[in-house]
């Protein structure tokens, strides 16, 4: 294939990952959007493949083939309770890819390029390999964090900033005795700058590590796109080492869309992304956290399936809100043929989805369209925020801390100034939990103490099949 096909097939692809990033934007449009992505891989991977000066095809098919077929068994068996682990392992590939491209660049014969060009050169192997370190340690601790082998509690160093700029003042250095050793090497020896690259790894490595891990659970929806971000801008960084545009251009729109994600989380939760990066907030779900948070007052009023089934039957209008905790006990199917059945009585009912519900960006969207939930009475927050006072019965179902009222009541809470779903202005609300511990957040919730609420105890799943069971009898 000749260079100038090359080009027209990464403009062609370029143009498909733009799409499928649009199509991905809407939950009606996804399935189109995914399609979109695979037939943009393909051209990629054939093109890159036809180019005039490959070589190697072995090799090639050797990486390409495994890397297929063990991709193709982890994604199909994956359940989607551990989508986001795949997803920050996936980053954290994406980070060692960066890294080793980084030495490979350096280590391999002297580029012919000018003294300008080949500083350049190096600044773009320094930078991708610095992002690409962080990029991969960092995303194998949120690996352990969402698996649940690294505690969820945020790791609270000593002068722990102190830490981060003393560390990253050291790279700098590093950077500047990379570039001041040059890319060649005697005859028999390794480059010059081949040491400073090194510490300089190992210092970015520590950092994404640090990074992570002073980050608490609470958190951790948007330490996914972050890493996102992160692992865009490692491609892009691969991208201009090997003088290749079409992973240029896919790297920024990953790094930039994971960035405007990140944004746009932060801001459901109420938080800068300085102080989510910063860390230090988020405790292990189930334990509350310190600090000055009013204690919730109240008494706790237990109901149980049966009488769940019989305001759901009196109900004109229901909001269903899942979280985590629907996820875990996949309890999605059942709820979807209780939805089935509510609606063919004529009820209007309606989901409500908060950003940063469960671990993942998109995870309730993404678990309700999987049992089949019609898309269009899928809400966001801020489109069903202002009808909870007409609604007759909310139904919160494994969520705690984005319907928990002490972030608008309580200027004290860890959590203050954070949008949540008003469910407690409904006429009727009844929470589906195992126990009453606190959310992922660590903070207590007074929404259980209300005079309206109910607290439903079990494992969803079981709870709701035994409502879907009553419902059609």
């Amino acid at each position: 294939m000749s260079d100038s096909l090359v080009t027209v097939a990464y403009i062609a692809a370029s143009a498909l990952f733009i799409l499928s990033l649009s199509g991905l934007s809407n939950q009606e449009t996804a399935r189109r959007g995914n399609l979109y992505g695979i037939i943009g891989m393909v051209i990629a991977l054939v093109a890159t493949a036809a180019r005039p000066d490959m070589v190697g095809y072995g090799m090639l098919l050797g990486a390409i083939v495994p890397g297929a077929v063990i991709g193709a068994m982890l994604a199909s068996r994956v359940a989607m309770t551990s989508m986001p682990e795949l997803v920050a392992v996936l980053h954290s590939f994406v980070g060692a890819a960066a890294v080793l491209v980084g030495f490979g660049s350096y280590l391999g014969p002297e580029p012919k390029l000018s003294a300008l060009e080949l500083t350049i050169h190096e600044v773009e192997i320094f930078v991708g390999v610095f992002i690409g370190a962080i990029t991969f340690t960092g995303s194998v601790v949120a690996f352990g964090k969402l698996r649940g082998t690294l505690s969820g509690k945020p790791l609270m160093l000593p002068a722990r900033h102190l830490l981060n700029i003393g560390m990253l003042g050291g790279c700098v250095f590093l950077g500047w005795q990379f570039l001041d050793a040059g890319h060649g090497a005697t005859a028999g020896a390794s480059p010059a700058g081949l040491m400073p690259l090194l510490i300089m790894t190992a210092i970015a490595s520590v950092i994404g590590v640090h990074l992570v891990a002073a980050i608490g659970g609470a958190d951790m929806p948007v330490v996914v796109s972050m890493l996102n971000s992160y692992s865009g801008w490692a491609a892009s960084a691969a991208g201009f080492m090997l003088s290749n545009d079409l992973l240029i251009i896919t790297g920024a729109l990953v790094g930039s869309s994971g960035a405007i994600l990140s944004y746009i989380m932060c801001a459901a939760m109420n938080r800068s992304f300085i102080s989510v990066i910063l860390g230090g907030f988020g405790t292990d779900g189930g334990t509350p956290a310190a600090g000055g948070a009013k204690a919730p007052q109240g008494e706790v009023k237990a109901t149980s399936a049966e009488e769940t089934v019989e305001a759901l039957r009196e109900a004109n209008s229901v909001v269903i809100i899942p979280g985590y905790g629907m996820a875990v006990a996949q309890a999605q199917h059942s709820l979807s043929e209780v939805v089935k059945i509510l609606r063919s009585k004529g009820k209007n009912v309606r989901f409500a989805i908060h950003p940063v519900a469960g671990r993942l960006p998109g995870h309730m969207n993404v678990l309700l369209a999987e049992a089949n939930v019609p898309y269009d009475i899928v809400l966001e927050m801020d489109e069903i925020n202002d009808s909870f006072p007409d609604t007759d019965f909310s139904w919160v179902i494994g969520a705690n801390d984005i319907v928990n009222p002490s972030a608008l009541d309580d200027p004290s809470s860890p959590i203050a100034g954070m949008p949540v779903l008003e469910c407690w202005k409904s006429a009727r609300c009844v929470v589906m939990k195992r126990s009453m511990a606190s959310g992922y957040a660590g903070v207590d919730n007074p929404l259980f103490y209300k005079p309206n609420t109910e607290m439903l105890f079990g494992d969803a799943k079981k709870v709701i099949d035994e409502i879907l069971t009553k419902l059609r009898a």
